[in-house]
């Protein structure tokens, strides 16, 4: 079975995703922060990580600087869900490692296409 990562410092944010992304019948663990989302990854690489922008301790982008440098942290697929809207957030995740960008909030058949496109679905 196919693992994700949701990486949210909002806990209702994580149970509405979590409830979508296992109905794409991924295993699914959680994280409230980068940090937490690194030691995470450091135990088991996930196959995709589901990562907000705006957390304490660690927010998404230097969470994603620093998966992309641990071994086999090419590996996951990554994709920002954020209220960051603008063509400026949009270009540094990507530069940054992330493979795709879905709009806060979201819905079952949003992230469904997202992840199509990106081979994770």
């Amino acid at each position: 079975m196919k693992h994700c990562l949701i990486v949210d410092d909002s806990r209702v944010i994580r149970k509405v995703s979590r409830h979508i992304v296992e109905s794409f019948e991924f295993e699914v663990t959680e994280a409230e922060n980068g940090r937490d989302a690194l030691a995470k990854c450091e135990e088991g690489m996930p196959d995709l990580i589901l990562l907000d922008w705006n957390m304490p301790v660690m927010n998404g982008i230097e969470f994603i600087c620093e998966l992309r440098r641990l071994n086999g942290g090419g590996q996951p697929k990554v994709v920002f869900c954020t209220t960051e809207n603008d063509v400026a957030h949009i270009r540094e995740a990507i530069e940054a490692g992330a493979d795709e960008y879905v709009m806060k909030p979201f819905d079952h058949d949003t992230l469904q296409m997202k992840l199509q496109l990106i081979g994770a679905a």
